[in-house]
């Protein structure tokens, strides 16, 4: 008879949450496999049983976010460019640990960088939709000046460092409405 798997999809999740959580809180350097294996409601060995170590424990974090982040504008790809925008924004105060963990740079080694294919996988969704705005020799261009705009708007609400009372609705719709004037439908 087959011995039950001892590690699920669930542990993993919960493994992943906690590491992307404590990581935002206190830092990756601040952090032990004991204190993220603690808070996941495992053991240590079950941290090195499924990841390895700390570094690939966390380039598991980084991967798993690009991916959900992927999904999230895959999902948004078919109602277009400002879709994606709208998309983005939404996905980041969703996930506030991951977003900063991904693009905060917190962990940005290259022991801890999650493979290209994870992260052009990702932007897929964007450089299709300005595939169809801009000559091919452009488009890579046009999506990391898309993601540079929705990305400062997104970071700057996140980190808090904007006057008080900002209505941030306004602000990104802005934000997107200018992308989508920058470049046009053909």
């Amino acid at each position: 008879m087959a011995r039950p798997p001892l590690y699920d999809d669930a542990l993993r999740d919960r493994l992943l949450d906690a590491t992307a959580m404590m990581v935002d809180e206190k830092g990756p350097e601040r952090i032990s496999l004991r204190d993220i294996a603690q808070n996941a409601g495992t053991s240590t060995s079950a941290v090195y049983s499924l990841y390895g170590g700390k570094t690939e424990l966390l380039v598991a974090v980084i991967e798993h976010g690009f991916a959900s982040f992927g999904d999230a504008q895959a999902a948004a790809e078919p109602q277009g460019l400002r879709a994606l925008g709208l998309a983005y924004r939404e996905w980041a105060m969703a996930n506030p640990a991951l977003y900063r963990l991904m693009f905060g740079g917190g962990v940005a080694t290259e022991d801890c960088r999650p493979d290209d294919a994870t992260m052009s996988t990702a932007m897929a969704p964007l450089v299709r939709a300005l595939a169809a705005r801009v000559d091919e020799s452009e488009v890579m261009a046009a999506a990391l000046t898309v993601w540079a705009q929705v990305h400062g708007a997104v970071s700057l609400e996140l980190a808090g460092v904007t006057p008080p009372n900002v209505p941030w609705d306004s602000v990104y719709g802005t934000v997107v409405d200018a992308v989508e004037r920058a470049f046009p439908a053909r």
